[in-house]
């Protein structure tokens, strides 16, 4: 009777590794997705963001006023362009 008790003891303790092991490998790949549409998020609409907060800030500080609609289009069109150019290696760097 005992030896049976201890395998399933040590076969059960297995398993409970393994399944931790498992939630932690699948908590690391819903943090790596979230991170890289994070990246992306900020890398598509970085300068309209920046351009809003320039505005906000200027306008707060009471500083020269910012045409906000002007700006935010002005980044959108820069955005739209380098979504639509062909990237490759060769022009990577540029």
């Amino acid at each position: 009777m005992k030896q049976s008790t201890i395998i399933s003891a040590r076969q059960t303790s297995s398993l409970r590794k393994r399944i931790y092991g498992q939630g932690l490998t699948e908590y690391i790949i819903i943090v790596a997705l979230v991170a890289i549409a994070s990246i992306v998020a900020v890398s598509y609409f970085g300068s309209s963001v920046k351009a809003s907060f320039l505005a906000l800030g200027s306008d707060l500080t009471g500083g020269a006023p910012v045409d906000k609609v002007a700006t935010t289009q002005a980044s959108f069109q820069k955005a739209d362009t380098a979504a639509k150019e062909v990237t490759t290696l060769q022009t990577y760097n540029k």
